[in-house]
């Protein structure tokens, strides 16, 4: 069995894979309309999670700040103008390389010291900031399906039950 922090990762993965495949079925023009919300659009919204989780991969590999803010440029282009396609592939390129470093991270309470730039220093666990990768993966998923909403269609339930209860059925 995995371990929790692993398994919420996971979780994380499934959820991002689940929106995309949804986010697909829709008429192309919704992902990239302009709403009113949090960011202008669903595609905006995906992108700004997307450059997360490259600079949270990147935090608990414990790369210093010097090294990771100058890509956030790069990452913010990277992401832009993207079909939902394209942006499922980026998502999917990121979690392997995610997972990768939770394979060779043996202890998810592995302590850590991280520094935000406005909010100051920390000492943490590295589960605690894979938690927060998750929770704000989820918090995003959420506007998008608000977003959606305003546009006349339905979001896709992706909140960690039915994650559980797809891997009842596949081990099952």
């Amino acid at each position: 069995m995995l371990q929790q922090p692993h398994r919420l990762y996971d979780y994380h993965v499934w959820a991002n894979d689940r929106l995309c495949a949804h986010l697909e079925q829709l008429p192309k023009e919704v992902f990239h309309a302009e709403v009113t919300s949090v960011f202008p659009s669903v595609s905006h919204t995906c992108a700004h999670m997307y450059l997360f989780e490259q600079l949270y991969m990147l935090v608990l590999a414990e790369v210093p700040n010097e090294e990771i803010f100058p890509k956030i440029s790069g990452w913010t282009e990277e992401a832009q103008g993207k079909t939902v396609n394209e942006m499922r592939e980026l998502f999917g390129s990121v979690a392997e390389r995610f997972r990768d470093l939770l394979r060779h991270t043996p202890d998810p309470d592995k302590k850590m010291t991280i520094e935000h730039p406005k909010y100051g220093k920390m000492e943490t666990r590295f589960s605690d900031i894979l938690q927060h990768v998750v929770n704000h993966g989820t918090y995003h998923r959420g506007n998008v399906t608000a977003m959606l909403r305003q546009q006349g269609y339905s979001g896709v339930p992706t909140d960690y039950i039915f994650y559980l209860l797809e891997q009842q059925k596949v081990q099952g």
